[in-house]
């Protein structure tokens, strides 16, 4: 052969072959690297290139039966013309050196730099290759058919079905992964509602409610002057209404009706009564996802929260479920920002009623949340006793000193949260009441 063919032609055959090599290669990295999303995207959007290799991406084993089979070629093709003049040119010695030059060759040229491009730029390798394969596809058909054939044969005889994998659905943390990647395509305003939306179904009505002994709401039992004075001065638009307690709830009130009795100063309790609408109660432990759509069915904003026994533990509003996702929108005076006063760096005076997701969420703490949902009750659970004004405790490296304890209630506590702070007070930390 080395006789009939002229060195220049079959060295320059060689090149073509290696390059046809790399093209294998690389476009086989850029498709299986490309981002199946984004692809998606922009075969919606009309790109050609994306459209073709959405299509060919479709039947996965088809086109890497398509690539292997060139690559195979063409690298086989290569091998045998290597061999053929490295023998004719040195004997065996030199067919020695050229296996071994080829297949350095190969591994540099025509698979390392190809597939590092390409896995860097995949989109500019694959959609180019996508209108290579796709007619490539068509013609050679019958031959990937029957190597896919066996191929998958084999898979069979190994235990593998094509029904065994799991698809392409992502879960709730793949999705968070997702949108933190996004990087500065997505403000970080709107990251941070995409991902409280995907945590709803992790936060349950009871993490947002208004707990029982904090619900504001219309005592008939009250005198109608103070009722007057409460509905004036109310920044709800809607109220519990109740005689004595809220356990003795008997409805809901919309405090616009009042308008057509006179206003909100020209009223009577019977017209409060008239006008109340049956409460709507939900159970504790209902996620915001559930409820939220709940609350759309329904068309209520306010439903009251039970425990298994039907005692009312707390409120819950749609306002409260909506400021999950976008964060807190009112100026109502039981903001968490108005129950956490700082008093130097690093120490802070907090509420015992603050809940303690809104505390995390305020100043970035990572106070546990997997318990009671005020700080008051975290620091009862870890005591498992009502403290006293100085006792000091230390609950997740945060050193906490209580303030004020009133009616077997932690009303006020000191918390560190900066590491000098920390450091300094942590020496004198009294975990006893």
């Amino acid at each position: 052969m080395g006789d009939d063919v002229p060195l220049g032609a079959l060295v320059g055959l060689i090149l073509v072959l290696l390059t046809l090599s790399a093209f294998f290669s690389g476009s086989e990295t850029a498709l299986m690297s490309l981002n199946r999303y984004k692809l998606r995207h922009k075969a919606r959007s009309g790109h050609r290139g994306a459209k073709l290799a959405e299509s060919l991406l479709a039947k996965p084993d088809r086109l890497i039966g398509l690539i292997l089979l060139g690559n195979n070629a063409v690298n086989f093709a290569a091998a045998s013309l290597v061999g053929v003049i490295s023998r004719d040119l040195g004997g065996q010695l030199g067919l020695a050196i050229g296996t071994a030059t080829l297949t350095l060759i190969v591994l540099i040229f025509a698979e390392t730099a190809p597939k590092t491009m390409a896995a860097l730029h995949p989109e500019r390798v694959a959609f180019p290759a996508a209108f290579i394969y796709y007619p490539l596809l068509k013609i050679l058909y019958p031959l990937v058919w029957l190597t896919n054939l066996m191929a998958n044969g084999v898979l069979f005889l190994l235990g593998l079905r094509k029904s065994d994998t799991e698809g392409d659905a992502l879960s709730r943390e793949e999705l968070r992964t997702i949108v933190h990647e996004a990087g500065t395509r997505i403000s970080t305003r709107y990251r941070q509602m995409l991902v409280s939306i995907l945590d709803l179904e992790q936060v349950t009505v009871d993490d947002v409610m208004v707990p029982h002994n904090e619900i504001v709401g219309i005592d008939l039992d009250a005198d109608i002057d103070d009722i007057k004075k409460l509905i004036g001065n109310s920044s709800h638009t809607r109220l519990p209404v109740f005689r004595d307690n809220i356990d003795a709830v008997v409805g809901l009130l919309h405090l616009r009706k009042l308008a057509n009795v006179g206003g909100k100063s020209e009223f009577s309790k019977a017209d409060i009564e008239a006008l109340v609408i049956d409460p709507y109660f939900v159970p504790e432990g209902t996620p915001l996802s559930i409820q939220l759509v709940q609350f759309q069915k329904s068309q209520q904003r306010m439903a009251l929260i039970v425990d298994e026994y039907g005692d009312i533990q707390g409120l819950v509003t749609l306002e409260d479920i909506l400021e999950e996702i976008v964060g807190e929108f009112t100026s109502d005076s039981g903001n968490v920002d108005e129950e956490i006063v700082r008093e130097s760096d690093g120490c802070y005076l907090v509420s015992g009623a603050a809940n303690i997701r809104e505390i995390n969420r305020v100043m970035q703490w990572a106070l546990p949340t997997d318990g009671p949902k005020t700080l008051n009750g975290l620091v009862l659970e870890y005591l498992e006793d009502i403290p006293e004004a100085g006792t000091k405790l230390n609950i997740d490296e945060y050193p906490i000193e209580i303030v004020l304890t009133k009616n077997n209630r932690v009303r006020s506590a000191r918390i560190f949260s900066s590491k000098g702070e920390m450091s300094v007070a942590h020496g004198s930390l009294d975990h006893s009441a």
